[in-house]
């Protein structure tokens, strides 16, 4: 559950209906663009750097210094780490594959083989991804947990090693797709092993009433500070359920799978089921199996309602629509819209970036605000209150929530019959998968990359021009890497009190605490989500 930026997301469930096309050879003759040589000539070099030099048995994490002595996913990582977590290693892969579909090179394909092997090795037994896989094995990975994962103060998700799989950040969802996109580009079968492992992952870990928890299998006598283990609840959040059903749709659409009619269906009704009623016709990060009402999480993830999720499950509720023609997913969005309407911010608060608080009390409706006193995992602790002032920076006390365009959107669908709304349903009617994976407006969590500098649009030669001039001579764009974190030395956290609260509104702590810090003064360096970007619009540019 990052809070430093949303996650990888390379395509939406809206967006993705609507990019299925026939694919088509891919474009190999450069010539005819004025940056085409170029182009093609820094993806390769770059490529080369990040398959020879920077790879650890095909893996990736998120940013290295230049000598490799320190790196980083969401965390600090050790050279023998990948991170599935995206922009991780299955980003990597689908980047790879995508220049292999834009150039048709076989460098492209190679290194899209050797980063699906290392998901491969990572995948756990289960048929799901853990956020990071160590292939020092596997009492190295539980002394990274116990040591750097322990002592990062607000990543509660890495304090504890619970041995199993996660659908959190869309790592599994990401990985699963790569599985499936690289045994369906060449029907061998290296991938189908692996693709059908996670396909039963999937279908095993649903519950009854359609939804997943955050991880799976079922730790035992798993807690995180004495709480209860959230992480069975049904998850929302990071759009666990949307991504899921996404890549059952696309087994369905492309294997003819009809294991996965059923559990896109009961995960649809899913949402509805746990919309809660008038007045507060909304959703929380996390509902209880047994009752479907909201669930806290984490310890700065209070029991509430939250409006960012409502609007994501708002969004979802309409996708379903145009996948099925069921006015039933229709019936009650517009409940959840007035509620949203209800929880404004008021006006001198509101503005462009932030209309909405994030937690609103349950039967109340009032906002509720995180803070945190203390200065580590130790000493720490956080709470809520009704006070926006000094609350934490971390996890954004206030969300930007649209709900004009939502509402439009609903008229529009209101407007629109279940044939015409579903017509170009995948679930309808055979569909390929886009060609591209990487070429949408994607965003990263590494904090180290121009945030959305892929798009629709086709690059401008000029913008080529100067991704190719600065990659440099080692064949990487150098990268201010502004995540840093403290280094684990091991030395015992204080468990006093700090005279003063000075790290109420700070991303880190004291000295011992691991968490990750946007630096004013950060070291340059190689990052995996400039080049997943960078190689993006170069994608597009020969491609195109």
């Amino acid at each position: 559950m990052t809070a430093l930026s949303r996650r990888t997301t390379l395509i939406g469930l809206g967006a993705w209906l609507s990019a299925c096309a026939t694919q088509s050879a891919p474009t190999v003759d450069v010539s005819s663009k004025p940056q085409g040589q170029a182009a093609l000539d820094a993806m390769k070099r770059a490529t080369r750097f990040m398959t020879d030099t920077v790879a650890y048995r095909g893996g990736y994490v998120w940013a290295y210094l230049p000598d490799f002595t320190r790196s980083w996913g969401e965390m600090e990582a050790r050279r023998t780490m990948l991170w599935v977590q995206p922009p991780g290693t299955a980003t990597m892969g689908h980047a790879f594959l995508d220049a292999y579909h834009a150039t048709g090179d076989e460098q492209f394909w190679r290194a899209a083989v050797a980063a699906t092997r290392a998901l491969i090795a990572a995948q756990h037994p289960s048929g799901g991804w853990n956020y990071i896989h160590d292939f020092a094995g596997e009492a190295s990975l539980k002394d990274w947990y116990a040591t750097i994962g322990a002592s990062g103060w607000r990543l509660e998700e890495f304090q504890h090693y619970y041995g199993n799989a996660t659908f959190d950040d869309a790592g599994t969802s990401e990985a699963s797709q790569l599985m499936l996109r690289m045994h369906l580009e060449k029907k061998g079968d290296e991938f189908r092993a692996p693709l059908e492992h996670a396909i039963r992952f999937v279908l095993d870990s649903q519950y009854p009433v359609g939804g997943w928890p955050q991880r799976f299998p079922f730790a035992e006598a798993a807690s995180l500070h004495g709480m209860a283990d959230y992480t069975r609840h049904i998850t929302f959040n990071d759009d666990v359920a949307g991504e899921n059903i996404k890549f059952l749709i696309m087994v369905w659409q492309t294997m003819g799978d009809k294991r996965a009619i059923d559990p896109i269906k009961r995960a649809m009704d899913c949402f509805k089921a746990t919309q809660q009623p008038k007045p507060q016709a909304a959703w929380g990060l996390q509902h209880a199996v047994a009752d479907l009402e909201p669930a806290a999480a984490r310890s700065y993830e209070p029991l509430a309602f939250v409006t960012h999720t409502t609007a994501n499950n708002i969004s979802q509720l309409m996708n379903f629509y145009e996948l099925t023609g069921d006015l039933s997913y229709l019936e009650r969005v517009g409940e959840a819209l007035d509620w949203l309407d209800s929880v404004k911010l008021p006006a001198g608060v509101a503005n462009d970036r932030r209309t909405h608080p994030t937690f609103i009390e349950i039967g109340s409706n009032r906002p509720l605000y995180v803070h945190r006193k203390g200065s580590n995992v130790v000493n720490g602790a956080y709470y809520a209150t009704y006070d926006l002032e000094g609350s934490i920076v971390h996890y954004s006390p206030t969300r930007a929530v649209r709900t004009e365009q939502l509402r439009a959107r609903l008229a529009k669908l209101q407007a629109t019959s279940p044939e015409d709304a579903s017509k170009n349903s995948p679930l309808k009617a055979s569909q390929p998968l886009p060609r591209y994976f990487t070429t949408q407006n994607i965003e990263v969590s590494d904090l180290n990359s121009n945030r959305g500098s892929s798009g629709a649009d086709a690059p401008a030669d000029e913008h080529v021009a100067k991704l190719a001039a600065d990659l440099n001579g080692q064949g990487y764009w150098s990268t201010p890497l502004v995540a840093q974190s403290n280094p684990y030395t091991g030395q015992p956290a204080p468990t006093r009190l700090p005279a003063q609260e000075i790290y109420a509104t700070t991303r880190v702590g004291d000295s011992t605490d691991t968490s990750p810090y946007v630096s004013d003064d950060p070291p340059i360096g190689i990052s995996v989500g400039a080049y997943i970007q960078n190689m993006a619009v170069l994608s597009q540019y020969v491609s195109a």
